[in-house]
């Protein structure tokens, strides 16, 4: 955690840090811990780290620090630990699992006849061949959700286009970054309170699209915290009317920008066809109190994307996989929290 907090996620960097510096072996008791030890434990904790997010939200809502009432949510890409060039297309991946397949029953039959390097060595390289193999095997399995997927995104998708998988990080997927380029990413998205500007939620996705996950976000803020979210600010990217339908339905009302219609005229006009929830959230966004209501959302997300970005090593994974960039991003997260409000959490 103390290393989250200095945005040090490397637990190689750790376990030089363990050696060397005071801070680190004080809180090691001055005994030394491998940076496997520091790497599985960083990544196999996340039930664990997702109730002590709930912990820490909720000793800052008993000192009324945090309310839950509005929240802010946004999603950053975050740099995936895949190489761009290890996305592959069907026929590469099914060659490169032969290769794989063929590598381990070679180094297999080596260690029959008896390994030609030590035993350690030897396991070392059955235990990689085996592991190459799982994730190309995995990356296969993934393509038919990369075509669903790509499919959904298009108003007219091509029956023809054949989607691309990693063999290295199989989950991770090639998105739309803020400087306009494509590279492997996740999804990271977070709900953060407007007024203390702390982070009440948490969600990693591959999708390469915000839409709907606002939702699911607003659950899971409810459910953690134990309170209700009666105003919900996101950006464009999250709306689609249906959604907005079932959520001011439930009793949330919604403030994110209505798309630009491609005719000269004013989006926050009522159209034909629009339920009495979207032409009420179309009218709403048009007032002057919902527009000065709404620049909370930049002034909030923005800055916790750019704290969690600059100073708690969450600018890019160096794991590979859902669960595992979802316990790192937890670190992250706990992190600013824990530094915010640590005078607060000190006296709780």
């Amino acid at each position: 955690m103390y290393a989250a907090t200095e945005g040090v996620g490397n637990g190689r960097e750790l376990d030089r840090l363990c050696q060397g510096h005071d801070a680190y072996r004080w809180l090691c008791g001055s005994v030394p811990v491998n940076y496997h030890t520091l790497n599985d434990f960083r990544v196999e904790q996340e039930k664990a780290l997702d109730d002590l997010l709930t912990q820490v939200l909720a000793a800052l809502m008993a000192k009324n620090v945090v309310i839950v009432k509005r929240i802010s949510q946004d999603g950053t890409r975050v740099r995936a630990g895949a190489g761009s060039s290890s996305f592959h297309r069907e026929k590469t991946l099914k060659d490169h699992l032969q290769a794989a397949q063929d590598q381990v029953a070679a180094l297999k039959r080596q260690g029959e006849e008896g390994p030609a390097e030590s035993g350690r060595r030897q396991a070392a390289r059955e235990r990689a061949a085996r592991e190459r193999e799982e994730r190309i095997t995995a990356a296969l399995a993934e393509l038919p959700k990369i075509v669903e997927a790509k499919a959904k995104q298009k108003a007219k998708p091509s029956k023809d286009r054949p989607g691309r998988a990693s063999s290295t990080d199989p989950e991770a997927r090639v998105m739309k970054r803020g400087d306009g380029g494509f590279r492997p990413a996740y999804n990271v998205q977070l709900a953060a309170d407007p007024q203390s500007r702390a982070i009440v939620g948490v969600q990693v996705t591959n999708a390469g699209s915000d839409a709907n996950l606002n939702e699911a976000m607003r659950k899971q803020v409810e459910r953690r915290t134990g309170g209700e979210v009666d105003e919900h600010l996101m950006d464009g990217g999250f709306v689609q009317l249906a959604g907005i339908e079932r959520e001011t339905q439930a009793g949330v009302t919604i403030y994110a920008p209505p798309p630009t219609p491609k005719k000269e005229e004013s989006p926050y006009t009522v159209r034909k066809g629009d339920s009495a929830e979207v032409a009420s959230w179309r009218q709403r966004m048009g007032t002057e109190e919902a527009k000065a209501l709404y620049k909370l959302r930049a002034s909030t997300s923005e800055t916790v994307n750019a704290d969690l970005k600059s100073f708690r090593g969450l600018h890019s994974f160096a794991v590979r996989g859902l669960t595992k960039v979802t316990c790192v991003t937890l670190w992250s997260v706990l992190a600013y929290n824990v530094m915010r409000f640590a005078s607060t959490l000190i006296q709780t």
